[in-house]
């Protein structure tokens, strides 16, 4: 099928004739120039000749596919039919008070837990190219920040974009499993897949672990868990420096429980580097087959106009060049044979 892909541009194609229709004025300076007493013999002599009639039809033709080449035609095929293979995961990502403690090194600076988070998120949602990703923001609830979508960039942005606080202090881990559980239950062939990244224990929400549990087992929901803690940091104090043991509140017994019982494997994130060990185990996943795209193919047309209209107007250029230069050559040879 032929289309037009910004068909409104074809309406400028009578412009010229619009133009040429508007009468010409004469300005008031060259009416005051007029000498009526002086024989116009200067102007009489100078015949203005008008371009041959081919010159024009080259002008109209180029002017029309022009204005065809700017409203893009392109020919789209016969629909194409492509397979849909992909993994789905749901992100759910802590944004409690407790993520702002800075026990986490990234490149050799001390970082608090969700910036380390968000350096490591951003290189393993690139890596999911092709699979449909998710994004779950809870703290003292749970919000759906990005349902299941193949645009990754706006998961990562949507993620970078998240701060410490944003949806309240505690840690609603059962209300994140939840939602996430409620999201897939619309999707009949899933991986259903959820990677849940927290440093503490459940402190809120109207679902509690145990039965946000038993939700992903009746739906069939893999739920992988990541502690994000370090085993122990230097702080600073009016006594000197002393060394705790940040993850005191994290409950990993819970998170294994979780993940154990639903299919997954719990990873604890004491650095950076730990954290990337969920790579190898995802990668693992056997994608699912999904609803087949269709897509038509399009060949963009809009250069064969176009060159057909840069070879007339280099046609009416040269037609209006070459008597001018033959003219000269004339002239020039009487004076070249006074001379001789």
């Amino acid at each position: 099928m032929f289309e037009f892909t910004w068909w409104p541009i074809l309406f400028a194609l009578p412009l010229p004739l619009l133009v040429r229709l508007i009468p010409a004025q004469e300005s008031p300076q060259l009416q005051a120039l007029k000498m009526p007493n002086v024989p116009n013999t200067a102007v009489t002599s100078q015949v203005v000749k008008r371009a041959p009639w081919y010159v024009k039809i080259c002008a109209i033709l180029a002017w029309c596919l022009l204005v065809i080449a700017a409203a893009r035609p392109q020919w789209l095929g016969e629909p194409v039919s492509i397979p849909n293979e992909a993994r789905e995961m749901m992100l759910a990502v802590d944004l409690s008070g407790s993520m702002e403690t800075k026990d986490m090194l990234v490149n050799g600076r001390q970082v608090d837990r969700l910036v380390m988070i968000k350096s490591v998120l951003a290189d393993f949602i690139e890596r999911r190219v092709g699979d449909r990703l998710g994004l779950i923001l809870f703290a003292d609830t749970a919000y759906l920040q990005a349902p299941l979508t193949f645009d990754r960039e706006t998961v990562r942005t949507l993620l970078n974009e998240s701060v410490i606080g944003l949806v309240g202090e505690q840690t609603a881990i059962g209300d994140a499993i939840g939602l996430a559980v409620k999201r897939f239950q619309t999707k009949e062939e899933s991986n259903r897949v959820v990677v849940l990244l927290t440093d503490g224990q459940n402190t809120a929400g109207n679902i509690s672990p145990d039965q946000a549990l038993e939700l992903a087992k009746l739906e069939g929901v893999t739920i992988y868990t990541i502690g994000v803690a370090a085993d122990s940091m230097v702080v600073q104090s009016i006594f000197g420096s002393r060394r705790i043991n940040p993850a005191r509140e994290l409950d990993e017994a819970m998170l294994s429980r979780l993940a154990t019982e639903t299919g997954g494997q719990y990873f604890r994130a004491r650095d950076r580097d730990s954290l990337l060990q969920i790579y190898q185990m995802l990668d693992q996943l056997q994608p699912v087959a999904g609803e087949a795209r269709k897509m038509r193919p399009q060949t963009s047309l809009f250069m064969y106009p176009l060159s057909f209209s840069v070879l007339l107007s280099m046609f009416i250029v040269l037609s209006k060049i070459i008597p001018l230069l033959l003219t000269k050559v004339r002239q020039s040879r009487p004076v070249m044979e006074r001379q001789v």
